[in-house]
């Protein structure tokens, strides 16, 4: 069935959203392209050849990214896929104040009266698109009248589509985490919503769950272990079956946390210097594993949006597993490629209420693009046993 039949806003929401359409116009096409063209890779070196990555992205893939992006990747296409799915923006009101936040959001709306509510939240440097798979497996499966979810999947406040940070002040996790839920509350899901993310997108699903009585339960495919000692503490005499994730998680902190550290530490200074270039961007995008087809829509999409806006909520490093409500349903997919990973023993430490724990023999930091089947498969399992 075509996805824009799940375009219908169910009945009780407060604030009717409107329909978008994305059209990137040609002046902008086209500067992107003159500005893509002309940015120079810098010249080989021996750490950038180092196939295993330990110094970061090769150069040789860099080169290929490139051309791919600049000759094969055909973004008016992805652009017809994109706005072949409900899409719509909403005005939020501003708290102690008479401005409103335009959210974009992508969405399938079911039909059904006990349709669960689910919101979809990517990380950075990625965007919406991420979950256009899920969506579009969903929307093949599924008519309105048999989609068991109201499916939501905004881009995050200072992410491509949805309005940039104010100017005049801080921006945090939990002032997004506040947007989301108030337009949760707009579409009229009062009565409780489930909350999934993946890379800041979980740090966001957690603060929900921590904070709003209407957000009911929370998958993640991103939990940040503790450290050792602190592993070691939580799971007392418990066994950690998995010691390669107690090793993963450590090796991240210890070779893989850079990155994160500047954008905490450095939002200003790191945010100016990836606007400057989309392929300064792409040098960035730290998971190298992955296809560059499989990226290059995000990457678009933010450096046509200007990244700098995005800095304010993607400079949070750390361990997200603070944050996790003890008694709300809580749900974790574990795929082995994933920049760090939590054993079931601490996972179930440090939650009163794991009630799925699944993990996978592929995929990684990027799951939603990688195996959408297996992360969706994951997620409805858990609504399951809600």
């Amino acid at each position: 069935m075509s996805p824009k039949s799940f375009a219908r806003v169910p009945d009780g929401v407060e604030q009717t959203p409107a329909p978008f359409v994305l059209r990137v116009n040609d002046d902008s096409f086209r500067e992107f392209h003159q500005l893509l063209a002309l940015s120079k890779i810098g010249p080989p070196t021996w750490e950038a050849s180092q196939s295993d990555r330990r110094f970061g992205i090769t150069r040789e893939w860099l080169v290929n990214a490139k051309d791919v992006w600049l000759n094969q990747f055909n973004w008016r296409q992805f652009e017809d896929r994109i706005n072949s799915l409900p899409n719509f923006t909403a005005d939020i009101p501003v708290d102690d104040s008479s401005s409103t936040f335009t959210l974009h959001f992508a969405a399938l709306f079911s039909e059904r009266q006990d349709a669960k509510p689910v919101v979809f939240l990517h990380g950075w440097p990625g965007s919406f698109v991420e979950f256009l798979p899920m969506l579009e497996i969903l929307s093949s499966r599924h008519t309105p009248e048999t989609l068991p979810y109201h499916v939501i999947v905004p881009s995050l406040p200072g992410y491509t589509l949805s309005a940039g940070p104010p100017l005049d002040r801080d921006f945090t996790i939990a002032d997004a985490g506040h947007l989301i839920h108030k337009l949760m509350m707009t579409l009229g899901f009062r009565g409780g919503y489930i909350a999934q993310g993946g890379d800041i997108g979980s740090a966001l699903a957690l603060f929900l769950a921590a904070t709003y009585e209407q957000c009911t339960a929370v998958h993640v495919n991103l939990w940040m272990a503790p450290n050792s000692s602190e592993a070691s503490s939580i799971a007392a005499d418990r066994r950690i079956s998995d010691s390669t994730t107690a090793r993963r998680a450590e090796l991240f902190r210890a070779t893989g946390m850079a990155y994160a550290m500047e954008q905490a530490t450095r939002p200003s200074t790191i945010g100016l210097a990836l606007s400057a270039s989309p392929l300064a961007l792409l040098s960035w995008w730290v998971y190298s594993s992955l296809a560059p087809n499989g990226v290059l829509a995000s990457m678009h999409l933010l450096t046509l949006s200007g990244l700098v806006k995005n800095s304010s909520i993607g400079r949070t490093p750390g361990n997200h597993s603070a944050s996790v409500p003890k008694t709300k349903p809580f749900g974790y997919s574990c795929f082995p490629y994933e920049l760090s990973t939590m054993s079931e023993s601490v996972a179930r430490a440090l939650t009163e209420n794991l009630v799925f724990f699944a993990e996978y023999d592929k995929g990684g930091h990027f799951a939603a693009l990688e195996q959408p089947e297996l992360l969706l498969a994951g997620v409805e399992e858990f609504i399951a046993r809600l």
